[in-house]
């Protein structure tokens, strides 16, 4: 199963419309969209206007691959989840965001290889039905439960060269 996420703050016409006309192209694979007040109204792929957490987590969790917008929730979800995660950024030059939030996360994230990145309809289509045609969603990277080894000593020597402010008691 596919799954797609438009996130929950605002809906993503452009990504669903993409999704939709490639989910025509096989019949035989399920696409399942959280679509939250679309007015695209998808014929190709089962749709639920909002999920609850749970609902959320059990078609995440089943899904062979996310495709969803360049929101860091899913993002982290994903990696956090060993999910191959397929994203379009959400571009503020179509009204879809109030910034290019987005397509800065979208391109930070493909700098490090952590997901595949389709910067526009065009390529999303050419990466989905690659993906489809060999069934090789591959999960670019995997990221713990927990904070690395790395992080943990950064954070600890920042602390460690940390100087309290002092304060003059008789202010």
């Amino acid at each position: 199963m596919i799954f797609i996420t438009v996130g929950t703050q605002a809906p993503f016409d452009r990504l669903l419309e993409t999704i939709d006309k490639i989910a025509g192209i096989y019949p035989a694979k399920e696409f399942v969209a959280q679509t939250l007040m679309s007015e695209y109204k998808p014929i190709n792929l089962k749709t639920v206007d909002f999920l609850e957490p749970k609902e959320f987590d059990t078609l995440f969790d089943s899904a062979e691959l996310i495709v969803s917008h360049a929101g860091i929730g899913t993002i982290i979800s994903a990696l956090a989840k060993h999910k191959p995660l397929l994203i379009m950024p959400r571009k503020a030059e179509f009204g879809e965001h109030r910034n290019d939030h987005q397509l800065m996360t979208a391109t930070r994230f493909q700098t490090l290889k952590y997901v595949h990145v389709a910067q526009d309809e065009q390529e999303m289509s050419a990466m989905l039905n690659k993906i489809l045609d060999t069934e090789s969603a591959k999960v670019l990277h995997k990221m713990g439960h927990y904070a690395s080894v790395e992080l943990i000593n950064s954070l600890k020597q920042f602390i460690a060269n940390f100087e309290t402010p002092r304060v003059n008691p008789n202010k």
